[in-house]
């Protein structure tokens, strides 16, 4: 069993693609019959991304977030936890990374986007303070639109 109670969150590198596309794979896979296809997770191009520098993952490899920098907020692309890791608080502490890599580049909110049917977690998303923003149909699939705006840190000294 692994103790996750020191864990270190880092870029991923192309040595990580193969593992980062199983937990995608493996996180998502339920998800398939819910919403009635492939989550988009599940279709990106992880190369690419990692390349990019988005993918974060934690160094045991077994779950991972995608961030993106946009005007004003930082983007969650993706966070993906293996199935034998979950309930770990895994999800949260990337959550929470995220959170301080918004302060870090100085950005005021994070934002992310899911699927409506994915319920449990938008019910997660919500329970951390996250309020939806909108909804808007893309490519078929309902998509849900949820927002932190983070209180301003002062600078440390």
């Amino acid at each position: 069993m692994t103790n996750y109670s020191h864990f270190m969150i880092r870029t991923a590198v192309e040595a990580d693609r193969a593992a980062v596309e199983e937990i995608v794979r493996d996180a998502y896979t339920k998800w398939i019959t819910v919403i009635g296809g492939e989550p988009a997770p599940m279709k990106a191009d992880y190369a690419a991304l990692i390349e990019a520098g988005r993918v974060w993952v934690l160094d045991s490899l077994d779950a991972l977030i995608v961030l993106v920098e946009e005007p004003g907020v930082l983007l969650i692309e993706n966070v993906a936890v293996r199935p034998s890791a979950q309930g770990k608080g895994l999800g949260r502490r990337l959550l929470a990374f995220a959170e301080e890599r918004t302060h870090a580049l100085g950005r005021t909110a994070v934002r992310l986007y899911t699927n409506e049917k994915m319920t449990t977690n938008i019910a997660l998303y919500q329970s951390l303070g996250y309020r939806e923003t909108g909804r808007e149909e893309i490519n078929g699939r309902r998509i849900v639109h949820l927002r932190k705006d983070l209180p301003h840190r002062t600078a440390q000294r």
